[in-house]
This record gives structure tokens, C-alpha cells and sequence, in this order.
């Protein structure tokens, strides 16, 4: 769910059997305050003969239009990003990109490792076993045809979906862990936080994402500057976290809103998951000493200079300093760096593509 939270999931629903449920109630409190962002959490049970399909049917009324399905036991990370932007379009399994014994079935359809596989390796003769090694479902509502009270997601209804040719699969990089195994719940437990608690890059807005028009707090004065959409996908790739840190006394000048701003940032936000990057979480501060208006005057440790956004995110997200950056185009940001205590890194003249294309972790 953390993975999750990350590429902009919010909502979550877990089916449970009626054998299990309580293990569960007791679960999601804990699981909510351990979160780093807010989440609605749903929790539903089933009749334990269900089986995973049959649950899922139990569950239609609670899901969106499109949706993810996870195996609760299979635990991938990775670059979700390229997965979602698949929304809308049919059905579609998330599978690791060592999965096809096939590989010349594989058609590349994007950046880097990113590979689409047109009718799901009908020639494997054996998906349940790729399903085990990823777990990551995007379905729309078409799925429920397929499904009954009680039966499997596994045996049945996948099979059903490659017969008919309605589902494709997204082959991605990433790690997977199937903790059904013993062995595999072993190896999580010592991999698993290392890389959940990942390095991170804090990102300045106006000057390193858009052109500092002065002021940007709406659509139709943001301009991306050049390659960054391409570049935080490539940061996203790598594995890192991104955060966005950017004053914004535009609001406390009377020129835009913060309903403004969070229009704007959500639109900001989507469009960089759309093209396979994306933005983790953020902050902004309205303050100003000078505000026009009031309630927005005065002081405040999250205004750059001061390291508050900053070391707000990196509480909530668990981040180690040392492996964290800061990217940002005025001395405002560096000194916020390094108050925080991360490093700083001037954007200008060149640009945030430039300076992350120098950068080996980036690669």
C-alpha cells in the first residue's frame, strides 16, 4: 500500500475470508497511521469458498470503474507509473521482465524496459505461475462477465481471459517477493526495507519543473521546461522517491488560491504519471512576511530557506539525509538543503535534465 501511495492510490479495499477477517481489524488502524499519506481503507469479507475470483465478485459494488487487483501475498516494486498509464484500455497483468521463457513475443513499446506482450504468452501454457511472480492486475469492470459467487481468479478466469484474448500483459523491471513461501518471507524481511526505504530527490517548482514566469498558479502560465517530464521518469526508474518543496507567495500575494494551486498541482502531477514519472508527495507554503493578505503574513519554518517541508516529507517517508538531493534554482533552496541536512544542487544555467543525465544514480 505504500508502493501504492506513490503513484497516486488513495483508495483501498481488502477482501478477506470470514476465517481471517479479524486478523485483519485489528491490522488496518495500525496499517493507516504507518501509511505517509492519507488513505481511505475498505475492508470487505467473503464466504471462504469464494476463492480469489469469487471475492473480487463481492467486491464490485466498493471498485471504480478501473482498478488495480493485487495479490495481498506477491509484493512488487517498481516503476507502477508505466503500469497505470495502461488504465482504461482492457485488461492487463503486470509482469516482471524476465517472466516470458518467450522473449522475442515480447514488442517494445516504450522507454527502456518497458514491453508490452500483445495476447498474454498463450504460448507459456502455464499462467498461474506468472501470476505468482508479480500479482499486479489493472481491471476495468468487463472482468465481472467472468466471474461467479465461488472461483478462482488463478485457474479460472485468467484462462478464460488469454481464450479470449482480452488481456495483455506489461512486462517492467522490479523486485518481486512471493511471501507465501517461507523461504521468500525470509528473504523479504531482510530485503524488503531496504529497498521500500528508498533514496529520495526533492524537486524546486518554478525555475527546475516549469519556467518561472513569476507567480505560476494556473494552467495556462505553466510551461514545462525542457525534457523534465522525460527526467523524472527516468529518476522514477531508478528507483527514487520525488517530492516536490516550492514557496508559493503567489497566494499569500492575492494573485491565486491555494484551491488554485492544488488544481494546478494536480494536473502538474497527473500529466508527469502519464508519461511514466511521477511525484511521490509534496508541500507548499503560502507565507510571506509582506502577504497582502492576512492570514498568510508572517514567519514560517516551512518557507524556504528553512528545511520544514523538507524535513516533513523525510519524516513521514522514513528518508535517510544521505541519500537524498535537492535540486532547486534559487539560493533559498540550497540553503533549505542543507538545513535539512541533504545535498544541494543548483538548477541553472543548465537544466534539471542536463544536471540528472551527469548523475550515475540516475542511469
Amino acid at each position: 500500500m505504500r508502493e501504492m501511495q506513490r503513484f497516486g492510490i488513495e483508495d483501498f479495499v481488502l477482501l478477506a475470508t470470514e476465517q481471517s477477517v479479524l486478523h485483519f481489524e485489528t491490522a488496518v488502524e495500525l496499517i493507516r497511521s504507518r501509511l505517509p499519506k492519507p488513505a481511505n481503507i475498505t475492508l470487505l469479507t467473503a464466504p471462504h469458498q469464494a476463492g480469489s475470483g469469487g471475492m473480487l465478485h463481492h467486491a464490485r459494488q466498493h471498485l471504480q470503474e478501473c482498478f488495480l487487483f493485487c495479490d495481498g501475498e506477491v509484493l512488487f516494486s517498481g516503476n507502477l507509473a508505466r503500469f497505470l498509464t495502461h488504465a482504461g484500455q482492457g485488461n492487463w497483468a503486470l509482469l516482471r521482465a524476465d517472466d516470458s521463457d518467450d522473449q522475442e513475443s515480447l514488442a517494445c513499446a516504450g522507454e527502456d524496459d518497458e514491453k508490452v506482450v500483445p495476447s498474454l504468452l498463450t504460448t507459456q501454457h502455464n499462467y498461474p505461475a506468472a501470476f505468482e511472480k508479480s500479482g499486479i492486475f489493472l481491471f476495468d469492470h468487463s472482468i465481472f462477465q467472468y466471474l461467479t459467487a465461488a472461483c478462482s481468479l488463478e485457474q479460472d478466469v485468467l484462462a478464460a481471459l488469454v481464450k479470449d484474448d482480452v488481456l495483455k500483459g506489461l512486462s517492467l523491471p522490479g523486485d518481486v517477493w512471493n511471501v507465501r513461501r517461507p523461504e521468500n518471507r525470509a528473504k523479504a524481511k531482510t530485503h524488503l526495507p531496504t529497498t521500500l526505504l528508498r533514496p529520495a530527490v526533492f524537486l524546486d517548482r518554478d525555475g527546475v519543473i516549469n519556467h518561472d514566469h513569476g507567480w505560476v498558479g494556473t494552467c495556462d502560465r505553466f510551461e514545462w521546461e525542457p525534457d523534465v517530464l522525460k527526467t523524472i521518469a527516468k529518476i522514477t526508474d531508478s528507483g527514487h522517491h520525488v517530492f516536490i518543496v516550492t514557496n508559493q507567495s503567489g497566494i499569500a500575494r492575492g494573485f491565486y488560491t491555494e484551491d488554485h494551486l492544488e488544481q494546478l498541482m494536480s494536473w502538474v502531477i497527473d500529466t508527469i504519471r502519464e508519461h511514466g514519472g511521477t511525484v511521490d508527495d509534496w508541500r507548499y507554503c503560502p507565507m510571506h512576511p509582506e502577504a497582502v493578505v492576512g492570514r498568510y503574513r508572517g514567519q514560517s519554518p516551512n518557507r524556504k530557506p528553512s528545511p520544514g517541508m523538507i524535513l516533513d516529507l523525510s519524516s513521514r517517508w522514513e528518508l535517510d539525509p544521505a541519500r537524498c538531493v535537492m535540486f532547486g534554482d534559487q539560493t533559498s533552496d540550497i540553503q533549505a538543503a542543507e538545513a535539512a541536512g541533504i545535498e544541494g544542487i543548483r538548477v541553472g544555467p543548465q537544466l534539471l535534465s542536463e544536471l540528472a543525465s551527469q548523475m550515475s544514480a540516475f542511469q
